[in-house]
This record gives structure tokens, C-alpha cells and sequence, in this order.
């Protein structure tokens, strides 16, 4: 039995290629379990961070990106004893060898699963900060740790890109590449002017705050919610419910309108009546409709009401009141009220609008 376990077969004994396959067959059965034992430990360790996440959450976040690590080491440590076989380490190209493939090989796997492995604890910070965020009522902080997390993953995948290059190529070429950023510099940075200029206007909105997640706004000729504010544009549903994207850049170089901001509406309307009027009826309708307006518990005080002007044709009677009634239904019913209201108030001082010279006109202005 020993003579066959020590008999050689390309370059190795099978006993090595036995202890080999045990040690990985082992390995495989139990690294859910491993896995999840070291998963836990770090949730210990993290556990007075996070007291609003569970351990099963924290669990499964790095479950399968540990499995693959420790089944990759475990691989590595045991073949590491192990002599390539000759009969095998042919050239591939140049002085390459297959030896050098399978090696560059596993160091880019492992580089992987450590990359995946961080990419796996950045969602699990930015799980715990969801969680805290979601006790205070401004949904602003939820964005920016969504914003914060696909910003820290970028990096992550940059830093993961150019140890990649070391991997195939060698720090000769990434000393090339590094070194060449700075003639490059100058020119990445002009074809990337836009998107340098959204990534500033980004962090301009987190930090400045001129409008949050859930606020209605209105920016050139496009008003709606706010549903998402990311690295390079901010998403609005509009009042059509289409879906638009704006780049950051003109969200913060644009005049903005923040209507979530308004604390009163302004309405004004302009009535015209014909100069046969008699100015009596005039002055009681003048006097009814501030009686109106100040018996009415959703106007503001400080109204107008006035004979604003007069031609040889018409007198044109202004009312203007504020009112702190900013949802949209509630403001249109109250409109409706008041709009009624002084029809029927016309109706009892028998004045009546001109069919042909008639102009009303209402506009709403936030304070």
C-alpha cells in the first residue's frame, strides 16, 4: 500500500495527490458551516455598531463570498507543496509558461474574493446607517448613504482594476500607468469634463441641500418628486409621471424652485366689470367680498381687496390673499369656495361681467 501511495505520477506522489483531494473534499462539506461560524464572530465584533441588524442579515451578506475564500486558500496552502509537472509546464506564448498562467490565475481569484469580500462589508456599513437613517424622518440621509456606498464601491473597483494589471502585467506597467496619469491628466480630465462636473454638483447637493429626496421641485421647464439623487443625475417623477433625468450640473447651476419649501400660496384675481356699474354696488360688493375673505379660517390676514384700476371701458377690481394651504386638492377646494363664493356675491349686488371685455386671471406665487 505504501510503495503505491509514494509511486510518482507527474512529478508527485499519490499520496499528495490523495491528501489533495481529501483536504478540499473536507473543506467543500464544511466551509457553509466554517463560513458561518467566522461570519458570526465578526458580527460579535461589529454587534455594538449595529444593534437594529440581525446576525442572520450579517450572515448572509458575507456567507458566500467566505466560502469561496476559504475554499481558494485552503486550495492554495495544500498545492503550494506540490511540484508543477514538467511534462506539462509548456510554453504558451513567449517565456510564459503554463505554470505561470495557473499562478497568475489563482492571484486573480484571490484578488477577487477579497474584493467581493469588502464589497460585502461596504453594504453591511451602509446597511447599518440605513437602519439609523430610517429612525430620523429626513429621507435625505438614506440617499446620501446610498449615494456614499456606490461612490466607496467605484473606488473599490478602481483600486481592484489596477491590481489586476499588476497581476498580469507587472508593477512595471503600473508604474507606467501612474506615471503617465500625470501627462494624461490634463486630457482625461477635459473628455471627462462632464461627468467631473455632475460627480461636484452631487456632493454640492448632499452638502448644501437645496432640495432632499421626496421634495417637489421645478427646474427649467420640468416640475415633479424627487426620487433619487445619484453620482451623476438626480431622477424626477413629473406630473405626467414620466421619469426624468437631470444631470447634476444643471440641478445646481440652474434657477431652482424648491416648492416643498413654500409656506403660503399667493392668489390673485383681477376682475373686470363695465363702467355702467353703479359705483354703490361696486362699493358693497368691495365690502362683502372682504367680509368674505376674513371670515374664512384658511385666508391669511393682511388680504387685498380694492378698486385697482379703471379705463374708459371697464373698472377692474383686484383680490389678492394668501393662504397656508400648500396640498394641491385642499388649495383647488379652497379656490372653488372662494371662486363660488364671489359669484354669488355678484349674483346679490346684480353686478354682472362683461361677456366680450372679460379677463380673469389667477396666479399662485410660494412665499
Amino acid at each position: 500500500m505504501n510503495d503505491f501511495l509514494n509511486e510518482v505520477f507527474l512529478d508527485n506522489t499519490i499520496r499528495d495527490y490523495l491528501v489533495l483531494i481529501g483536504v478540499l473534499l473536507f473543506v467543500f462539506i464544511v466551509k457553509r458551516y466554517v463560513s458561518k461560524g467566522l461570519a458570526a464572530i465578526l458580527f460579535r465584533l461589529v454587534k455594538h455598531w449595529s444593534p437594529q441588524i440581525d446576525e442572520k442579515d450579517f450572515v448572509n451578506l458575507l456567507l458566500r463570498p467566505l466560502e469561496y475564500f476559504l475554499l481558494l486558500i485552503t486550495f492554495m496552502l495544500t498545492i503550494d507543496r506540490f511540484t508543477f509537472p514538467r511534462l506539462l509546464n509548456v510554453h504558451v506564448y513567449g517565456k510564459v509558461t503554463v505554470q505561470n498562467v495557473t499562478d497568475t490565475l489563482l492571484e486573480l481569484a484571490l484578488s477577487m474574493s477579497i474584493i467581493w469580500i469588502v464589497l460585502r462589508l461596504i453594504d453591511f456599513v451602509a446597511l447599518v446607517l440605513e437602519k439609523k437613517a430610517d429612525l430620523t424622518e429626513d429621507k435625505t440621509d438614506n440617499q446620501f448613504i446610498v449615494f456614499f456606498r456606490d461612490f466607496f464601491k467605484a473606488i473599490i473597483f478602481i483600486m481592484g482594476a489596477i491590481a489586476f494589471v499588476r497581476i498580469l502585467f507587472g508593477n512595471g506597467l503600473v508604474e507606467k500607468i501612474i506615471a503617465g496619469l500625470g501627462i494624461g491628466a490634463a486630457a482625461l480630465a477635459l473628455a471627462a469634463k462632464e461627468s467631473i462636473e455632475n460627480l461636484i454638483g452631487s456632493f454640492i447637493i448632499f452638502f448644501d441641500k437645496p432640495f432632499r429626496v421626496g421634495d417637489s421641485v421645478k427646474v427649467d421647464t420640468y416640475q415633479g418628486s424627487v426620487e433619487k439623487i445619484g453620482l451623476r443625475s438626480t431622477r424626477i417623477r413629473t406630473l405626467e409621471k414620466t421619469f426624468v433625468t437631470v444631470p447634476n450640473k444643471k440641478m445646481v447651476d440652474s434657477i431652482l424652485d424648491n416648492l416643498s419649501l413654500r409656506t403660503q400660496q399667493r392668489v390673485a384675481l383681477k376682475m373686470e366689470f363695465g363702467t355702467d356699474t353703479p359705483a354703490e354696488n361696486l362699493l358693497l360688493f368691495l365690502q362683502d367680498v372682504r367680509q368674505l375673505l376674513k371670515n374664512d379660517a384658511n385666508v391669511l390676514e393682511g388680504f387685498t381687496v380694492n378698486l385697482h384700476d379703471f379705463t374708459k371701458d371697464t373698472y377692474v377690481i383686484q383680490v389678492i390673499f394668501n393662504t397656508y394651504i400648500i396640498d394641491g386638492s385642499r388649495y383647488a377646494a379652497l379656490r372653488e369656495s372662494i371662486n363660488l363664493s364671489i359669484i354669488k356675491l355678484l349674483e346679490t349686488r346684480d353686478i354682472k361681467l362683461p361677456t366680450t371685455s372679460t379677463n380673469v386671471t389667477i396666479t399662485d406665487e410660494r412665499r
